[in-house]
Formats: structure tokens, sequence, C-alpha cells
């Protein structure tokens, strides 16, 4: 028994689904390999090493585990828990309280922008992949026909017929950077005119950049095959995907540490300005980190959450992931850092001179580094291959989150049989939405979804999610529900964090947004105000859903005055509650199409006691559910009424 309350067992025979209809993951490694892969993404690789360096250093780990430990660990349990009792996505579960089914809704129209632009992201890494497949990477040198005068290699352009031995032009290139006022890297020439093509503005798209184009249907494709069986696909996937990221850091690692001026560039990592500790803007950014790392409010951890036996212990998983994905962001600053170090060495400038952040970071001031390097097309290999598998893991999540909202709220037999046509439906859309992002303008509308799109929104879900949960449910009928799960009620600390830490962390968090917000720019750039506009409205979109549908559904329910209709709109579905009826145990026993059967039996019966029915009695039931109910894609029924 306790086996079976605690998921499967790693190395144990493969069992048959728990839902059979719905399906389940194969063991439970596959979840938590899918769940780490879902967290840990490019932010841990290039947002996390920037904010450590800019807010403090060592200093910075201090705010960042506190962070982790009372915001980041609890909301990403309470996301586990609330999608693996229902078995349900992120539009399914709120049968807790139809009401706030807008929040599922939201996170739907968070996770489409994101996919739509990770994706992107996704497909530049795959270009430069493509483009180090060469003996000589090509933004080495600065004699290309894109470069401008203004180019300054790293590497004298005499090396091209020199040994890498001969370190004196390598001295003078050096030289010739340091007495230059103004410089511009090959890496970044080859960013900007070569792969971007960058035009003068948000408003001018210009042309598609036909190779990009074609990498963001190599990406779309890859996605869509490694999900082309749902979760029986991509659980398999993930043992690559999610593990040989962690042995190409370790191998960039292992080089790194050996470089002239790696320790030079891990002491500014690392040492602590212990000053900047009572500074509220590191704080915030540190809550920031931990709650976007996380992936909290995207949908993806309730909907990955759903597909895990209804007795699995999510609350072992959720501090093994949440773990997981924040010792990556460190170790992966050691990377970072190490080259970083390597590279401020030979330019002869300070850290703080090379370093970047976001695809700066990913797409010019490593790459630059990588020049430096011996063999430089390999690790350039290594490095963007990292970066893709690193993309992919999150991108499954994003994709399945939708397709699974989609065919739970559907529900039909149909629909859950040609799940593999939803997958291609919203890979295809994915895709062409994603166009205009490959386009001379592409940068400028990535960036503004990027900084818009999943920003404060994220925040308000979180915070709404959690009023629900605890204070319109009730957080003694959410404790019994995870005890009855779990075989445990949630420790104490957990608790307190659901009801009052955590929700007063998210305010900190949303406050401190508001007020250090600064209008977006990218290099020189300067936004024009209807692109901010814009933005905003893209924030907005999925935080409008909310009370949109809250104000349908209080119309739509029963009663003779507003707050009759309230009261109902808020009052749990009867199909609340565990999918499958051998888990209806309890004050679930006689709630539900599905409970006469169930009523009789006391709440301390095993769950073989339903092995009990007679035949004649199983194919009455049968019966009775094909004439009276419609199946859910859940395992449960449904009523005929069509409601919200």
């Amino acid at each position: 028994m306790n086996s079976r309350k605690n998921g499967a067992v790693p190395g144990e025979p493969v069992k048959r689904d728990e839902n059979s209809r719905r399906g389940n993951w194969g063991n439970q490694i596959e979840f938590v390999l899918t769940s780490v892969g879902y967290a840990v993404g490019l932010g841990n690789v290039w947002r996390f090493p920037y904010l450590c360096y800019r807010n403090g250093g060592g200093a910075f780990m201090f705010p960042y585990f506190i962070m982790l430990v009372f915001c980041g660990i609890p909301l990403f349990f309470l996301e586990l828990s609330f999608g693996q009792f229902t078995s349900l996505g992120c539009l399914g579960v709120w049968k807790v309280s139809p009401m706030f089914k807008g929040v599922g809704y939201g996170m739907m129209v968070v996770s489409t922008y994101i996919g739509i632009y990770y994706n992107v992201v996704i497909c530049i890494a795959f270009y430069y992949f493509f483009m180090s497949m060469t003996n000589l990477l090509p933004w080495t040198y600065c004699n290309n026909p894109w470069n401008t005068p203004d180019c300054s290699g790293v590497v004298s352009t005499h090396r091209a017929n020199a040994t890498f031995a001969n370190m004196s032009a390598v001295v003078s290139g050096v030289t010739e950077i340091v007495n230059r006022t103004k410089r511009t890297s090959p890496s970044e020439e080859y960013w900007r005119n070569y792969v971007l093509n960058i035009s003068d503005g948000i408003g001018n798209f210009g042309e598609v950049r036909l190779p990009i184009l074609g990498c963001l249907a190599v990406s779309w494709f890859v996605v869509f095959l490694c999900l082309i069986r749902g979760v029986k696909s991509s659980g398999k996937v993930v043992y690559f995907t999610a593990t040989f990221p962690y042995v190409v850091l370790t191998i960039l690692f292992i080089r790194g540490i050996t470089l002239d001026g790696a320790i030079s560039g891990i002491k500014y990592y690392l040492t602590p300005q212990w000053q900047k500790i009572l500074d509220a803007k590191v704080w915030g950014d540190a809550a920031s980190q931990i709650f976007y790392s996380l992936g909290c409010a995207w949908g993806g951890l309730i909907t990955m959450a759903s597909y895990n036996k209804f007795h699995n212990n999510c609350f072992r998983d959720s501090i093994i992931i949440s773990v997981t994905n924040c010792g990556t962001s460190v170790y992966a600053g050691f990377v970072i850092f190490s080259i970083l170090g390597f590279m401020a060495h030979h330019l002869g400038v300070d850290v703080s001179e090379v370093a970047d952040h976001g695809p700066g970071l990913a797409f010019v001031a490593y790459p630059e580094a990588l020049t430096l390097l011996p063999i430089s097309p390999l690790w350039s290999l290594l490095f963007f291959f990292m970066l893709i598998l690193l993309g992919l893991g999150t991108q499954f999540c994003l994709l399945e989150t939708l397709v699974t909202a989609v065919v739970d709220e559907i529900g039909t037999d149909w629909i859950i049989k040609n799940k593999t046509y939803v997958t291609l439906g919203v890979a295809i859309i994915g895709f062409l939405l994603g166009v205009p992002l490959t386009t001379q303008a592409g940068i400028y509308w990535l960036l503004l979804m990027d900084n818009y799109a999943a920003s404060f929104s994220l925040v308000i879900i979180s915070c709404i999610m959690c009023i629900c949960i605890m204070y319109v449910y009730g957080h003694k009928n959410y404790f019994k529900d995870v005890e009855m799960m779990l075989g445990f009620p949630p420790p104490i600390f957990f608790r307190i964090c659901w009801r009052y830490v955590s929700p007063f962390i998210i305010t900190f968090i949303l406050i401190f947004t508001v007020i250090q917000y600064k209008p977006i720019t990218y290099n020189d750039y300067v936004y024009p105000g209807w692109s901010l506009v814009i933005g905003f409205a893209m924030a907005l979109s999925s935080v409008i859903c909310i009370p949109i549908y809250a104000l349908f559904k209080i119309a739509m329910s029963e009663g003779s005055t507003f707050l009759e209709r309230l009261k109902n709109s808020v009052k749990p579905d009867p199909d609340w509650g565990p999918a499958l009826q051998e888990h209806r145990k309890g004050r679930y026993a006689t709630a539900g199409p599905e409970s006469v059967e169930v009523s009789p039996l006391k709440e301390d019966l095993k769950d073989e006691g339903k092995d009990k029915l007679t035949e004649k009695e199983k194919e009455t039931e049968k019966k009775d559910e094909i004439g009276l109910t419609i199946p859910g894609s859940n395992g449960s029924t449904l009523n005929p009424t069509p409601s919200a």
C-alpha cells in the first residue's frame, strides 16, 4: 500500500494506467524529469547569473534561497497537488469554484504567448547550432560582408592562416580593441546584421528571414514529434532532453575553469556585497526570479501533475524539482562566469564590461568567448545543443498545457482518441503566429512579448489562485483533500505559507514590479508609445479573462438575486474531486453523478472494496453511464446539460 501511495517505485515494472481513458505517466521518473525540463529553461542560463552579479554577487544568494523556501516550493507544491487531485488540466481544475475558471483561461493565454516566442528563441539556437558545423565559426572575424568599420574582433584576422600558438596577433588585436572608444564585436554584428538583419524599428517588419523561418519549422516539428502521443511519448524523450544539458554543462564547466582568468570571473560571480542586502530591489529581483523560473501560473505544473496517479507523493516531487531547478541556476552561473572571466582576461577589461543578459548573453557574449577556445566549433555545437534541449523541455509542457486544456474541455471520446490531431493543430497555429517574429523586426516583438505578456499577469493569476483555494473553497477543505490523496496532511509550514506568507510575497512582487517599471528598450532603441500600449494589452489580455468569466458565470448561475447567483457560482461543481470512482471516498462518496454505487461504502474501506460489485451490477452501471451521462476526459462523467 505504501508504494502505491508514493507513486511508482523507480525500477519496478511499469503498471497499467490507473486512468485508462486519460492516461498516466509511465512511471514517476518521467514526471519528475518532465517537470525539471519544464522548470529548468533558458532563463537559468542567461537571467540568473546576470541578476546575481548585478545584485551583490554571493549576497544575492541569501534572499534568493529565502524566497525559494517561503514562496517557490509552497506554490510549486500547491499547483502540483491541485492538478493531481482532480486529474484535470488548467481549465478543468476550476470545478473547485467555477466562477474562477477565468484564471484557467488566463493561464492558457499566458502559455500561448510564451509558447510562441519561446520557440523562436529555440529556432535561433537551432540556427547557430547548424552554423557551428564548420571549421571556422562565421562570427570569428570582421572580414565579412555584414561587418562595419566599427567591428573589432577578439582575434586578429591574420590568424586565419596562422596557428593558435601565434599569440602576437592576439595581443595586437586586444590592444586595438582597448584603444578604441567604441567597439562592436564580430559576434554582435553577426547577430544583428546577418542572423536578424534587424530593421530600424518595431514598425518596420521588412522581410521574413528565411533561414530563421526554416529553423522555426524544424523546431515546431521536433516538438510535435515528441508530443505525438502526449505524455506517453514526451515522457520517454525527457530521459534525454532533461538530463543531457547537465552533461554539457559539466563539460563546459570543466573546460571553463581550466582557462586563464576563469577564477576572476567566478570570484566576480560569488563575491558578496553585503550592503545590498538592505536594498529592496535585490529582494524584489530574487522573488521575481524564483517565481518566473519555477513556471508558476503558466498552467504547465497543473497539467503535468494531472497525469500522475492519484496517490503519488507530489510533496516529495515538489521539493526535488524546485531544489534541482535552483541548483541548476547556481551551477550554470559557474559555467557562464568562468568563460566570461576568460574573455575579460583576454580583452583586458573588467568582467562587468563583457557580461550581458538575455539573448545578448546567449547569442553575443558567449559565442564571442567561444571563438577564443581551441576547436571552437566543437564547444559552440555543445553550447547551442544545450540551449536547444533546455528550451525544448519547457516547450513540451507549454504545448501539452494547451492541448490538455482543449481535450479536457471538450471531453468526447473522439477528441480523446484523436488527441494527436489537436496537438498537430496547436503546433501549426503556433508556427503561423511565430512567423512575424522571424521578420527583420522580430527581435523587437519577441522582447516586447517577453517583458509584457508574461510579467505582472503571472503574479496576479497566482495571487487569485491562492485566494480561491485557501479562502473561497476553504483551507480546511483543501488540507483534507491533500491528506486523502497523500495519506498525510500538508506540513504546517506549507499550510502557513499557502494562507499567509506566499500571498504576501506575491503581493510584494506585484507592488515591486509596478514601482520599478521602466519602459522597455533594446540597446539604444527606445520603443514607441504605441508598441508599449500593445505590450500592456497583451499583459491585460490574460488578466481580463478572470473578471469577464466571473461576471458571465454569475449571470448564468441559478438564483433570484445577485448574492444567490454569486453564492452558487463559487460552490464546487458536483463533479469536483478525484477523477476516478475508486478514489471518491468520504465527503465525495455522496457527490457527483456516479455517487449512487459508492454512497454505502465507509470512508475507511480500501480500494479493493470496489471489487465486491457483482458482474451484473457493473454491467448495469456501464449502461447507466452510456445512457444518462457523457464521459469526461478525466475518467469521471459530466451532466448532459451544457454548462460554462
